[in-house]
């Protein structure tokens, strides 16, 4: 008969007393205990500060060339892992890489002055790794920093990541082929086909990678980094248990480029960033019709606090990709503070403070949804917005195999100040499934440019 987990648990405290053993000394972590207006668990991240160091140009790392570096980065990595812990140093300069595959038990170190310049040349991301694509999981180009099925890992420092946007800016424009595989993969995705089957790094598909994908890891920590430019989503935690993402800076104006996107994902901390974004600031997703419905797992426990957001489409947006379901998200102490005009004369309006949005293909839940002493500008949207008729390109481009409509109940909004919005709250629910209880306190906006409020198929709706 197999062990209990008790017993599998007491087996492991005991086997480093039997004969021949030998097993490296545990990483230590630390415990982050966010407060939240539901029950948050403490979060454990990786502590490396004992951790003996692996310098790159001790491995052959040249910033004259990138093979080089590229390759004593992963002879880092792997010496680091191996050793049973370490932290991978990226000593000041300028150092260009291709990808970079990180290993449990080890974290990757930016040292003050460096920069970790990667490479435009998509031939660099192969061979394919397992990955998604908004929401769908399939094999393509692997994210410039990538884990998978790791424990312990860590990219920290205040030096620099940035991605070289030569060959990406062209594929932002997404042309016909583009589509096509991405029509290809929704089929494969709705019919069930193997993952392994859905290769997407051939031809000219030209799925654009994310620039940081934590891919089934626990116990992740992103802190104190700056991040510049990206091909696609920045910070992707998938599948992930306890990740913290802290003092980060990021700067990508691209296509697609969202902050940080927490999937299916659970125990996840956002705080003291600063967001300059060409899409939205922070999004929760939880996967896509079909395959989300497969893994079944809903994002959950999600904070973001004292952030600043210069640009981006919405503050936090919840979806669309949410069909294994979203519930204990708070979003506390956040500013949007941009003017419309940007540092260098770029940006993008923001559309919403809170907006939540879905349709008729994603099923799933919206619950238990907080948002507090939040301010911004000048917002073209709402504090607000729940749209259950988001469909975008997808509504010609495919079928709806199954219509699953989205529960969305308990939204909570208060303390909240903004110079100037297109409504105060806009709230559009299915007549067959309508939006539950929504609470809004102590909103204060200056001006409001249409009505206030909009809300249709709204049950349980409290404004004061």
């Amino acid at each position: 008969m197999g062990l209990t987990r008790r017993a599998t648990v007491g087996a492991g405290l005991l086997a480093p007393l039997l004969p021949g053993a030998s097993f490296a000394r545990p990483l230590p972590r630390k415990l982050v205990r966010p407060t939240a207006p539901f029950d948050m668990p403490s979060i454990g991240v990786p502590d490396f500060s004992s951790a003996k160091r692996f310098v790159i140009t001790d491995f052959g790392a040249d910033p004259g060339d990138q093979g080089k570096t590229s390759a004593a980065i992963a002879a880092a990595i792997a010496a680091a892992n191996t050793a049973g812990a370490g932290v991978v140093v990226v000593p000041e300069g300028t150092w260009p890489t291709g990808k970079v595959h990180l290993k449990s038990n080890v974290a990757l170190h930016l040292a003050k002055g460096a920069t970790l310049l990667f490479s435009e040349k998509p031939a660099d991301y192969l061979p394919p790794v397992q990955t998604t694509w908004e929401g769908l999981e399939c094999w393509n180009y692997s994210p410039l920093v990538y884990a998978f099925d790791c424990e312990n890992v860590a990219i920290t420092g205040p030096g620099r990541l940035k991605a070289r946007l030569d060959v990406w800016r062209e594929w932002y424009k997404r042309p016909k082929p583009h589509m096509d595989a991405l029509v290809a993969l929704y089929h494969q995705a709705a019919k069930g086909e193997p993952v392994g089957e859905r290769q997407m790094a051939a031809g000219e598909a030209n799925l654009r990678p994310q620039f940081i994908q934590f891919n089934r890891c626990r116990h992740v920590l992103v802190e104190d980094v700056s991040i510049e430019d990206s091909p696609f989503w920045v910070i992707h935690p998938f599948l992930c248990t306890d990740v913290v993402i802290r003092r980060v800076r990021i700067r990508a104006h691209g296509h697609n480029n969202d902050g940080v996107d927490p999937e299916m994902s659970q125990n996840v901390l956002i705080e003291d960033c600063v967001f300059d974004q060409g899409d939205d600031a922070v999004s929760v997703k939880s996967g896509r019709d079909q395959d989300a419905w497969r893994l079944g797992v809903p994002s959950r426990n999600i904070v973001m606090r004292d952030c600043r957001i210069r640009n981006g489409h919405q503050l936090m947006a919840i979806g669309s990709e949410l069909s294994a379901g979203i519930e204990n998200v708070f979003v506390d102490n956040c500013h949007f503070t941009g003017d419309g005009k940007g540092e260098d004369g770029w940006a993008v309006p923001i559309a919403n403070l809170l907006f939540v949005k879905t349709n008729e293909r994603r099923g799933g839940f919206v619950r238990n949804i907080h948002m507090t002493h939040v301010s911004a500008t000048k917002i073209a949207g709402s504090v607000l917005a729940v749209d259950t008729d988001v469909l975008y390109q997808w509504r010609t481009l495919v079928p709806t195999y199954e219509r699953r409509l989205t529960a969305i109940e308990g939204l909570r909004v208060s303390d909240v100040r903004v110079e100037e919005a297109g409504f105060v709250c806009s709230l559009k629910g299915e007549k067959d499934l309508p939006i539950r209880d929504v609470r809004l306190r102590k909103v204060a906006v200056g001006k409001v440019l249409q009505a206030p409020v909009k809300a249709e198929n709204v049950e349980g709706f409290d404004y004061t």
